[in-house]
């Protein structure tokens, strides 16, 4: 798969024209047509009164009655003129609305092909000089550690027992290049997840880099990465999701096997958009799909390695990255929290 999510920035829109009122404020067919009767009647109801005024006819004689006669009929004719002016208003609003619509819906299709057009070469080749310069820098990697972690805590624990010295003998082969580099400190690792936030982010790129040295922690962030660039493409964004963030211990219940309504929290994605675009891909998409579940397994068996050591902190710091994000949007979709 190929794409980014390191660099997440829209496009801007093109501004949309406003709405054109000046043929909606011109008179109409039916207005002119009320016009004309209302004149007619005018004309009318005056010969009349030349004619029967100084008559006793009792419509002629009540000041109030001819005043009514006069009115009632040019109401009645600019009621219906109105209305017609309404609707034909109406008709013209919606077919606006919906030239809105498409120029919105090829201005989002114009800008995802574009991020990908942009984003892909940089990335590309900011990762490639990151694999080049790799073994040129494992003598300095210990310079990047914080002051305040503790070297000797690793972000994704070891599940495998040491074996007893008794039973430990000569290697064969010697020591594997993982084992010469050193542990990755937490907040580093918990700083990769959320991906560099711009091409010229060296502190994201330094974290990202560590991590990919790292077997377990580069599974993870490459099944994150493979997602996060599967939603770019249909516009969807982490930056533009603001879930209901679970507190540490709901994270803990998960990471120990908890599902259902005890868990539930985690699913606090609430952009109806986001959710319903990745639902119908999950469906359709078979790529998609593979990828999804891949990254929720990977996610899910990293969490409960980290769980184990972490604070509270640590915990609430990685639930606020992109890859979780992603993991309670897609956890959401594919019932991961039910």
């Amino acid at each position: 798969m190929t794409g980014s999510p390191i660099n997440q920035k829209r496009l801007p829109i093109p501004p949309l024209p406003p709405l054109d009122r000046g043929e909606s404020l011109s008179l109409g067919l039916a207005e002119v047509v009320a016009l004309g009767l209302s004149l007619l009647w005018v004309v009318v109801f005056m010969l009349g009164d030349l004619l029967f005024g100084a008559s006793d006819a009792a419509l002629w004689s009540d000041p109030i009655l001819s005043l009514l006669v006069l009115i009632v009929p040019v109401l009645l004719v600019w009621g219906c003129a109105l209305s017609l002016r309404t609707a034909r208003i109406s008709a013209q609003e919606t077919a606006r609305i919906s030239e809105i619509v498409e120029a919105l819906q090829a201005s989002v299709l114009n800008q995802t092909q574009h991020a990908v057009t942009v984003t892909e070469p940089s990335v590309a080749q900011k990762l490639e000089e990151i694999a080049e310069t790799a073994r040129k820098t494992e003598t300095a990697l210990a310079t990047f550690q914080s002051s305040r972690t503790d070297p000797s805590r690793v972000a994704i624990p070891t599940r495998n027992p040491e074996l007893p010295v008794e039973d430990q003998g000569a290697l064969a082969l010697g020591t594997s290049a993982e084992d010469m580099h050193p542990p990755l400190p937490v907040d580093q690792f918990i700083r990769a997840l959320n991906f560099p936030e711009t091409a010229e982010d060296e502190a994201g790129f330094t974290a990202l880099r560590l991590a990919l040295q790292d077997r377990r922690a580069s599974q993870v962030i490459q099944a994150a990465q493979d997602v996060l660039t599967l939603l770019s493409q249909d516009g969807i964004y982490m930056d533009d999701l603001h879930p209901d963030m679970a507190r540490p211990e709901v994270w803990r219940q998960f990471a120990k096997g908890a599902r259902g309504r005890e868990v539930a929290a985690l699913g606090g994605v609430r952009d109806r958009t986001s959710l319903a675009l990745s639902a119908a891909r999950m469906k359709q998409d078979p790529i998609f799909r593979d990828a999804a579940h891949h990254f929720l397994r990977r996610f899910d068996q990293m969490f409960v390695d980290f769980e184990g050591s972490a604070t509270d902190s640590e915990v609430a710091a990685i639930s606020e990255t992109r890859t979780a994000r992603a993991f309670m949007l897609l956890g959401r979709v594919a019932g991961t929290f039910d």
